[in-house]
């Protein structure tokens, strides 16, 4: 496995972090999830989708914002083929 570029969630600061995948070649990346917002990412990524302090701010959840969100709508079935 990679070495992390951070040991909490980029978007909500969540300490939670499920490893994913790893890459074909070991060592290179891995893919991380937050538990609480779903978020994922390689540690490969650049720092501003990486690392919590260069996360953009607008882009930032807090425990509240997650409690209070709407729910998330459904995926639609895919379309017919023509």
């Amino acid at each position: 496995m990679a070495e992390p570029t951070s040991t909490v969630c980029p978007r909500c600061a969540c300490t939670r972090l499920e490893h994913v995948h790893s890459s074909p070649v070991p060592g290179v990346w891995d893919v991380l999830q937050c538990a609480r917002c779903l978020y994922m990412w390689r540690t490969s990524e650049p720092a501003r989708r990486a690392r919590r302090e260069a996360y953009p701010e607008g882009f930032r959840l807090t425990e509240e914002d997650l409690a209070s969100a709407d729910e998330v709508p459904a995926v639609p079935p895919p379309r017919a083929s023509a």
